[in-house]
């Protein structure tokens, strides 16, 4: 379903499993066998990692400039140590917060899990770097975490900001005030008190419509598989099920993964993916047919955008879109939606 966590050699595809894997030393997301399959994979491979090491260059130069800065009454001392979680509100650090964001568009080039983990990575420690989160990375992460099958710190992430982060009360300058700290929320819920408000943000709405279809399909593999329980041993079946659920959401469910209907569950979890499907098309009626017709959408560069605006559509499609062809029967669900639809 997800990216695999499983380094596989980007020229001849074998696994870790099967073989000692080397790591490209300049970009360092991506692995070999050996330098014969380095060098024949050179070509494909020289313009991605070039830009990683550029952009890991730039970004050195950024933090041994900061960390040099003398202190002054607009820049303070010891900004990484003391001052995280501010850092767009003090001029000096802007430089350094774009360097970093595009190193995560270099790595976002290269599709492994190891460059996806480590954009994610940055990403997060942006956001832990400056919580109000000005330059809008917030918008990506969630769907990052799903090409990383972290559905459940995806699910925590977007209702955190579908809350606290929408409460006009929240001192952003209080670091001692909790910040992301959803834990574990319940990811069968219905989405219409957090998600489906009229004012919604595009991106997580759409990564968390992805998240119900993954498992709305993962609870309609385990009710198929109940059609053959009576036929094989239990140990078996036990076997089956666990095969056919791609999501460790479903998979640490003893509850459901041993109930013999499904038949509740698969209908709540259809409403639910029916309303989000109505919810994103509310907030924006370009992202569904661009989702299953994407073309120059992909390569567009919108600069500023308008909400339910083509280019917002633009850049939360490029954000997402390679959550959505990772997950196997995911856009055709939303494909058989839009046909109901028109």
């Amino acid at each position: 379903m997800t990216l695999s966590s499983i380094s596989r050699c980007s020229y001849c595809d074998v696994d870790s499993s099967e073989s000692k894997l080397l790591l490209c030393q300049a970009c360092k997301v991506v692995y070999y066998c050996g330098r014969d399959d380095q060098v024949a994979h050179r070509d494909n491979h020289k313009q991605a990692c070039n830009a990683i090491k550029k952009s890991q260059k730039a970004l050195d130069r950024e933090e041994t400039r900061l960390r040099s800065l003398p202190a002054d009454f607009m820049t303070p001392s010891h900004l990484f140590e003391e001052h995280a979680g501010h850092f767009w509100g003090i001029m000096e650090t802007r430089g350094y917060m774009r360097a970093r964001y595009a190193l995560v568009e270099a790595l976002l080039k290269i599709k492994t899990y190891t460059a996806v983990e480590a954009a994610h990575g940055h990403m997060m420690d942006m956001l832990r770097l400056c919580r109000s989160d000005n330059m809008g990375v917030r918008d990506q992460v969630p769907a990052l975490g799903l090409r990383l099958g972290r559905d459940q710190e995806c699910y925590d992430f977007c209702k955190w900001w579908a809350t606290t982060g929408q409460d006009g009360h929240y001192d952003w300058g209080n670091l001692d005030n909790p910040y992301l700290d959803v834990k574990n929320a319940d990811v069968f819920e219905s989405p219409r008190e957090q998600f489906l408000r009229e004012y919604g943000c595009l991106s997580h709405r759409t990564a968390i419509t992805l998240l119900k279809i993954r498992l709305l399909m993962d609870v309609r593999a385990l009710q198929n598989s109940s059609m053959i329980g009576n036929k094989v041993p239990q140990e078996i079946l036990d076997s089956v099920r666990a095969q056919m659920v791609s999501g460790s959401l479903i998979a640490e469910k003893k509850n459901i993964m041993n109930a013999k209907d499904q038949a509740q569950l698969i209908d709540d979890l259809d409403v639910q993916v029916q309303d989000l499907y109505m919810g994103v098309k509310d907030l924006n009626k370009h992202f569904w047919p661009a989702l299953l017709n994407p073309g120059k959408h992909l390569k567009a560069r919108p600069g500023s955008f308008s909400l339910g605006s083509l280019a917002e559509m633009q850049l939360v499609l490029q954000y997402s879109f390679d959550a959505w062809t990772e997950t196997p029967g995911a856009v055709d669900v939303i494909r058989e939606l839009v046909r109901k639809d028109s």
